[in-house]
Formats: C-alpha cells, structure tokens, sequence
C-alpha cells in the first residue's frame, strides 16, 4: 500500500479500536508505531516510541498542566467555591432566578482558580442544587444550570484545554488565556439572560429568595477579592513577562494554598485527595498527548495533514463554509470520542488547513474550544451531565432539557465569534503585542 493509504486505513482502525473499548491515548500510540514500523523499519518505530513518550514526560513545558489542575482541584476540594457561592447569592440571589444565577456567577468567579469542567460540574453539583431544591426549583433549570456552567472551565483561563491546544500549535500559552476572557464572559452573561427568559416565561420554575440586607452584601465583598488577586497574579504575571506559564501555575497553585489553608479549610486527607486526583488527571492528559504525537510522527510521514491541508482549500467553497464544515466534524467527532481527546487527534490534521485558508490559530483555538464546551453537555459523550447526574441521581433526560437552553447559548456565542472575531484576539493584540 502507498503511504497515503496506509495512514486511512490506520485511522480507520484507530476509530475501531476505540469503538471496541481501547483507550484513545493507547490506540493512538499502537497505531502510530505499527504504522512507522510498516513504512520505515521496526528499529526506526522502536525509538520512535521510546523518544516520544519520554520526550513528553519530561518536557519543562509540559509541567504547566498538572500545576494548573492541582490549583483547581485544591479549590475544589476545599470550601473556596461554596464561600463564593454563598456571597454572589447575597448580591443577585433576590432576583427572580437568582439562585441559578447565582450559579453562573459563582462557577465564573470559581473558573479564575480551577481549570478543571468536571472539578466546577461536581462542586456546584453538590453546592448549588441543593440549595436550589430548598427554594423549590425546577430540577431541569438546577440540574441544566449546573451541568452547563461547568464547560466556562473549557474558555475562562485557567483553562486545561487552552493549554492544551497552545502546546500542540505552539502558540503563546498567555495569549489563548487572554483569548478565552471575553468569550467565556460572553457566554456567562448568555447563560443569566436565558435564565432570565426562562423565568419570566415561567415563573414556577425558580420562585423568589429573599433579599439580603446591604450589610450583609457589603461584609461579602471580602470574599471575592482573593479570588481576584490569585487571577491578576496568574494572568497578570504572563502578561506582563514576570514568569512562565509554568512559574504562573506554581505561584497560583502556592496562593490558593495557603489561602486554603489559612481559613483550615483544607485538611491533610483534603489535600492527600487533590494530590490524587491532579496525578491521575494529568497522567491521562499526558499520555494523551504522547500518544497522539507518536500518531502525529506516523501521520506526517504519510503526508495526510498536508494533503488533507490542500484538499479542504481546494474545495469550491467560501472559506468561512471550509470552516464551519471543519467546525462539524470536530463536534461530530466529540460526539463518540472524549473531546478533549478528539481535539488532541484532529488538531494536527486540520491547523494546517486552518493557517492555510489565512485564520488567526488563537481564534481557531477559541472555536474549537467552544466546541468542546458543546460537546461535554450533548449525547451520548455528555461528561458534565453524567457528572451531575451521579451526584444529584436525577434522570439524564431532564438534564439534557435543561440544558438545551443553555446549549442555544453555546451556539449563539460561537456564531457571534465567527462574525466578530475580534472577541477572542482584542485582549492578546492589546496587551501582548
């Protein structure tokens, strides 16, 4: 077989393979080296694989991403999000709809610590429904609410998938955080106008809280304003030169420590938990990305990426239309595989078309994350809708209803950056030229 074929029947393979129960990072990686073996040599594969898997688990680089997710799980895991929780509500929670919004509120805030879309699902899962029960809402509205703010985590920087993405394009890592500012902020105030429609259409759904005493909104301001001062170091530190990415994400992961552990929020089997959790997190994400650059090896030599490149360019179609079918297929292909492994896989195949067809890769990088945003609350791969249904135990049918709404959000705010893409690359050219 010629190298072009090979590389389509491996890729077919590959999806058989994940079809059939195998994990992606490994399917990626047994593809990648028996497809170099078949077209160079089985030594040149050997070394291949050895080189790509060590060259990723020690890269400087790398580091960036379990930093970041031990920030956020120690946020998580300690009661940061329930004290913003509790003093976004004394500001907006007499309103009608209040608690929802609360809810959006207090994840966007949470979002400026956690990276995590799952860590930001399960805290408000078991925060915010409960206290939305008690005022008698509608289990679509508390359940949908709670499932969708968890993907802000996928735009509001700290973001895993931002890293992400910035790593397999090497682009700026503070500019894709700069990037996902506006839109996430977007996306949230899209989210409070749909709760604010929803309850004015039925006001059954989320009756009124009552309204908290100016006093007590003033004593609350306190609380927001660490959260504050962790986001400008962190985000401020990059753009300003003061340290790296990585530097960025010891310092944050270093104050939301301390800050934890001076309010004896955070206990040593707390702490021993976030640990946990961040290894396992990162270890899958890392293998991730060494599988998918073994595969990445074996993909250039067959030159699919550069003949795909040139395909899509070629067709007889606007580029805009080139980019929404390219758009598609990342949330068709969410829709049966991870998201986030799905983007870690087709990112190397179509970036080049991207480039190509003259798209800034910081904006694309936003697109292809707001549909990541997309496809985490959308069957059958709904990871933040099991998440809450695990926690809450109510039927995945009435979440996804309550998360259609939200959902039209999702796609209008993308539609919105497809017209103006400015709302992803203002903040990098403004501030980091």
């Amino acid at each position: 077989m010629s190298e072009v074929t090979t590389g389509i029947v491996a890729l077919f393979i590959l999806l058989g393979l994940f079809v059939c129960g195998l994990e992606l990072a490994f399917a990626m990686a047994i593809l990648g080296f028996v497809g170099f073996a078949y077209l160079v040599s089985f030594s040149a594969a050997s070394n291949l694989l050895v080189k790509d898997f060590f060259d990723t688990f020690i890269a400087y680089g790398f580091t960036v991403i379990p930093l970041f997710v031990l920030m956020g799980q120690i946020a998580s895991n300690s009661d940061i999000a329930r004290r913003l929780y509790v003093a976004t509500h004394k500001w907006v929670g007499h309103i009608p709809g209040g608690l929802a919004m609360t809810t959006v509120a207090g994840a966007t805030l949470f979002k400026a610590m956690c990276g995590s879309t799952l860590a930001t699902a399960a805290t408000f899962a078991g925060i915010a429904i409960p206290e939305m029960d008690r005022y008698g809402y509608d289990k679509k509205l508390s359940t949908g609410v709670v499932a969708s703010v968890g993907t802000l985590g996928v735009l509001i920087p700290p973001s895993i998938v931002l890293i992400i993405y910035a790593i397999i394009v090497e682009e700026s890592i503070g500019r894709m955080f700069l990037a996902g500012i506006i839109p996430g902020l977007v996306i949230a105030l899209f989210f409070v106008v749909v709760i604010f429609g929803w309850v004015k259409i039925d006001p059954s759904i989320a009756p009124k809280a009552e309204e908290a005493p100016w006093s007590e909104r003033l004593r609350s301001i306190p609380e927001f304003l660490p959260v504050a001062a962790i986001f400008l170091v962190v985000i401020g530190g990059m753009m300003w030169g003061w340290f790296s990415p990585t530097e960025a994400g010891s310092m944050g992961t270093f104050a939301i420590l301390v800050l934890a552990a001076a309010r004896k929020e955070l206990t040593f089997q707390r702490l021993m938990k976030s640990v946990n959790e961040s290894l396992r997190t990162a270890c899958m994400v890392l293998v991730l990305i060494a599988g998918s650059v073994v595969l990445g090896h074996f993909l250039t030599v067959t030159e699919i990426p550069m003949i795909a490149a040139d395909w899509i360019i070629g067709l007889p179609l606007h580029r805009a239309a080139i980019m929404v079918l390219i758009i598609l297929v990342y949330l068709i292909g969410g829709s049966f595989i991870d998201d986030l492994a799905f983007m870690i896989l087709a990112t190397p195949i179509f970036y080049p078309a991207v480039i190509k067809l003259g798209y800034d890769p910081v904006w694309f990088g936003i697109m292809i994350s707001i549909t990541v945003m997309i496809g985490v609350i959308i069957p059958p791969v709904a990871i933040c809708v099991f998440v809450v249904r695990g926690i809450t135990g109510v039927p995945i049918n009435i979440i996804y209803r309550g998360c259609l709404p939200f959902l039209l959000s999702l796609i209008a705010c993308a539609a919105l950056l497809f017209l103006i893409p400015g709302l992803a690359s203002y903040l990098p050219n403004l501030l980091m030229k």
